[in-house]
């Protein structure tokens, strides 16, 4: 049944800034409600004021599937309101777009061909951009399309609790498509050039940039009429979160597998010439032995050691009983994680689509199992448990912080609980140091890979 909205004043603040700004910046950290706020905004701006006649969302894809249809079913005022979905096949998304609708929801993958579709006839007079830090790259082609027919778009809503997860250079594209340059400058080169002064580089590339001193006030100051910034404790009272972090301990036999192993793959680097692209690659398969697996060169699994997982069956045990979320971030561990649980008799499933939300918020479920690409937005699962599990970490600050909302978010009645399985002396141990300073991400992975790699040619 349809519920009543009373906005809290922060949420009436958000939507009134919605109705009476062209441009604006949510930078609303999760759990505070962005897309009921947007949505009482688009209501406000469709049926009572007649200003706006197509508004689009462009959302992550588990987004697009569920979120924004969910969440208008939560509410008198919006219930009625009719939201489309473009997505599936082309001619499924031809259909959508020929539905008549209050709403279109697409997945940010098709902004690219949503825009050359349309070209010179871009028919939505108002885009909003959940989870704008998706066009925090200047260079990609989501934001490049966008950016085209910026110029034909005379709403435009960016939403996100993470704007700025990897640095302030993840602010420039994103202010960009609100105001066109006007504040942070016309291109990243400028911005860079103003508030930025070169770190690592070589002959030809200049591999970081860090903030002048006093740049993050300036920006903040710059950005501050067209954005607006909220964090969940000032405004919500949350069950207090918890971080446990439990070192898991390699036997002898895997201690020597996986130091054998880093050492074949550093040993092929040269500190002086990594690059971002081959640091992601060796540290994706550092973290692969950290979790115990590793794919071969014919992407078949190889199990190295079974120390992490055992770890883990024995948290599942302490636990006795209490549902749990638990993080992967390869497929094989998702794998192995299945097949060890299956002598539980734990109700374990694997997240795929909006029936596990429901299923898991409805008790129905021990163990669910998530990737956190794939949960990381949207998701409200803080009804159906509170023990979060991360037996695959990743680099991924946004990633992170998103995951670890689904269970600490408004709704939730007990302490949330964050359970971190770290292979002592292994990778595990360099990105849980890079989380807990919430600094750079990229160049914190660069670091902790370099200082690998110089220990091993000592």
């Amino acid at each position: 049944m349809a519920k009543v909205f009373k906005p809290y004043p922060y949420q009436q603040f958000c939507i009134d800034s919605i109705v009476y700004n062209r441009a604006i910046g949510l930078f609303l950290d999760m759990g505070l409600g962005k897309t009921v706020i947007t949505l009482s905004a688009v209501h406000e701006l469709r049926y009572n004021r007649w200003e706006v006649a197509k508004p689009l969302v462009i959302a992550p894809k588990k987004v697009a599937e569920a979120t924004w249809s969910k969440e208008a079913q939560k509410w008198e005022h919006l219930k009625k309101m009719r939201i489309v979905p473009v997505l599936g096949t082309l001619q499924q998304r031809l259909r959508a777009l020929a539905t008549p609708a209050d709403l279109y929801v697409i997945n940010r993958e098709n902004t690219q061909w949503l825009v050359e579709h349309f070209k010179n006839e871009w028919p939505f007079d108002m885009v909003i951009l959940d989870e704008s830090s998706s066009f925090k790259n200047g260079s990609s082609k989501r934001f490049k399309s966008l950016k085209l027919v910026r110029s034909r778009i005379r709403r435009i809503v960016e939403l996100t609790g993470t704007p700025s997860s990897n640095g302030l250079e993840d602010l420039w594209a994103q202010v960009y498509l609100l105001d066109g340059g006007a504040r942070l400058g016309p291109t990243m080169g400028a911005y860079r050039d103003r508030y930025f002064i070169p770190g690592k580089r070589n002959r030809t590339t200049i591999f970081s940039y860090t903030p002048k001193d006093g740049s993050f006030e300036m920006i903040k100051n710059a950005i501050s009429d067209i954005c607006i910034s909220m964090k969940a404790e000032d405004y919500i009272h949350l069950p207090d979160v918890f971080m446990n972090e439990i070192p898991v301990a390699l036997d002898a036999a895997a201690a020597r597998a996986y130091r054998q192993l880093e050492m074949d793959l550093l040993l092929q680097i040269d500190e002086t010439t990594i690059t971002a692209g081959t640091a992601g690659v060796l540290t994706g398969k550092l973290l692969q032995l950290c979790n115990g697996a590793i794919y071969d060169e014919n992407k078949a699994p190889i199990e190295i050691h079974k120390c992490k997982i055992d770890a883990f069956m024995e948290l599942i045990e302490q636990l006795n009983g209490q549902h749990a979320l638990v993080f992967y971030n390869f497929q094989h561990d998702r794998d192995r994680l299945v097949k060890a649980l299956a002598e539980t008799g734990l109700r374990v499933r694997v997240y795929s689509h909006e029936k596990d939300e429901t299923d898991w918020n409805n008790g129905e479920i021990d163990i669910l199992l998530a990737h956190p690409a794939s949960c990381g937005y949207g998701l409200n699962l803080q009804l159906g448990g509170h023990h979060a599990i991360w037996f695959g970490l990743t680099w991924s600050l946004e990633q992170y912080e998103q995951a670890n909302k689904r269970l600490h978010r408004q709704g939730q009645e007990h302490p949330v609980i964050i359970h971190h399985l770290i292979v002592q002396g292994g990778t595990d141990e360099d990105v849980m140091a890079a989380l807990h300073h919430k600094g750079d991400m990229q160049n914190a992975l660069m670091e902790a890979l370099k200082a690998r790699i110089n220990k091993l040619h000592r």
